[in-house]
């Protein structure tokens, strides 16, 4: 008769199967799409895409919503290229339009954007697709009731915000100068035998060592100065350089990262650190449409 486990016992084996779990998760979504690739020689977008989103979905919270094939717009009239995956948050913004598969969301709804690739990446085509998203500008000209009062602005702590940058590619098909494009690249691969399935995922070089506090700053300042007066910037600034998104990687016992855990408690982190979307800015929305008259 076999020995029956103590609750400590359970609790670790109950652990341990959630990391199998996340190990079978990735080797599922790598053999599909090499599936495709392989059928197809390239893997058909659309199906390319439903199989990357089943990631997403398993680890975005329900705050949140996933848009497939979202042009992003913002109220100075600047529009992006086409988003395979937008992640956003629907709590306090309104779609400028949503007929079908056609979606045009502002800019100050976005959290994240998703390219998900399985062929030959032309550098070119993903240089301006970025370029499109990093001249988007969120706006100030918000009115919202808060819990302290009624804002006629940005909160301070977050003055203009920038959706965090993903690219899911299979591993041969990817050069190190696309993965600068993105803040993190998800990378499927397995050997020739077609054994050892996993997704790496790899952050820009440049942030391999930045703290939470660049980050923070990276994401709720693009493109304006982060106001040292800002308050309770002190106690940010100690809490934030303290962590950097290595201090979220989870490793088996051999000391390989468990990737999609890890990538899980990385990008929630940094979703966190946006937090709500910016306030939104009916009136600057109302401007762009009556000069277009």
């Amino acid at each position: 008769m076999a020995k029956e486990l103590s609750f400590e016992e359970k609790k670790q084996k109950m652990i341990g199967n959630i990391t199998e779990n996340y190990r079978q998760v990735e080797k599922s979504i790598v053999n599909q799409l090499y599936m495709k690739h392989d059928l197809h020689g390239t893997t058909v977008g659309s199906e390319r895409e439903l199989i990357w989103s089943q990631l997403f979905e398993m680890i975005i919270p329900r705050k949140f919503v996933i848009e497939q094939s979202v042009f992003i717009i913002d109220s100075h009239g600047g529009v992006s290229k086409e988003v395979d995956f937008a992640i956003l948050d629907e709590t306090y913004t309104p779609y400028i339009f949503r007929y079908g598969r056609i979606k045009f969301v502002p800019i100050e709804a976005i959290a994240a954007v998703i390219e998900c690739k399985s062929q030959n990446i032309k550098e070119k085509s993903i240089k301006n697709w970025a370029k499109s998203i990093q001249s988007l500008k969120t706006s100030t000209q918000s009115t919202a009731r808060l819990a302290t009062g009624i804002a006629t602005g940005a909160v301070p702590t977050q003055q203009s915000t920038r959706p965090i940058r993903i690219l899911c590619a299979l591993q041969e098909n990817c050069n190190s100068t696309i993965k600068d494009y993105f803040d993190f690249t998800l990378l499927a691969s397995r050997d020739d035998d077609g054994s050892n399935e996993c997704i790496e995922i790899e952050y820009k070089q440049a942030r391999e060592d930045e703290t939470l506090l660049d980050w923070f700053k990276s994401l709720n300042f693009h493109n304006i100065e982060f106001a040292e007066s800002t308050p309770g910037s002190e106690n940010v600034k100690e809490a934030l350089n303290k962590h950097s998104l290595k201090d979220y990687a989870v490793l088996d016992q051999s000391g390989r990262s468990i990737s999609l855990l890890t990538f899980n408690f990385q990008l929630n982190q940094l979703l966190m650190l946006i937090n709500n979307p910016i306030l939104f800015p009916h009136r600057a929305y109302v401007d762009l449409f009556n000069s277009k008259k």
